[in-house]
């Protein structure tokens, strides 16, 4: 059985790679550094890295999604 953490990292990746195409059709792409106290580290690629927008992106699209598939994650954190 996999331990929670573990499962948890399964759960954010399946949801980051039905987001993918969106954000691949931008011209970005978007990579789990880290998973930790409840929060997702993530790095923003390509064109997301300059995008106005991404910001919005990442609260309202990506961390949405996640916190629909994962209730217990408190939020995502972009790091370069």
């Amino acid at each position: 059985m996999l331990m929670q953490h573990e499962q948890a990292v399964i759960t954010i990746e399946k949801v980051l790679n039905q987001l993918r195409p969106m954000i691949h059709n931008d011209g970005g792409d978007i990579q789990l550094v880290k998973y930790e106290d409840n929060i997702a580290y993530v790095k923003l690629l390509g064109a997301c890295v300059q995008c106005p927008i991404s910001q919005i992106t990442l609260k309202l699209g990506v961390e949405d999604a996640l916190k629909a598939e994962l209730p217990e994650l408190k939020e995502v954190v972009a790091v370069e």
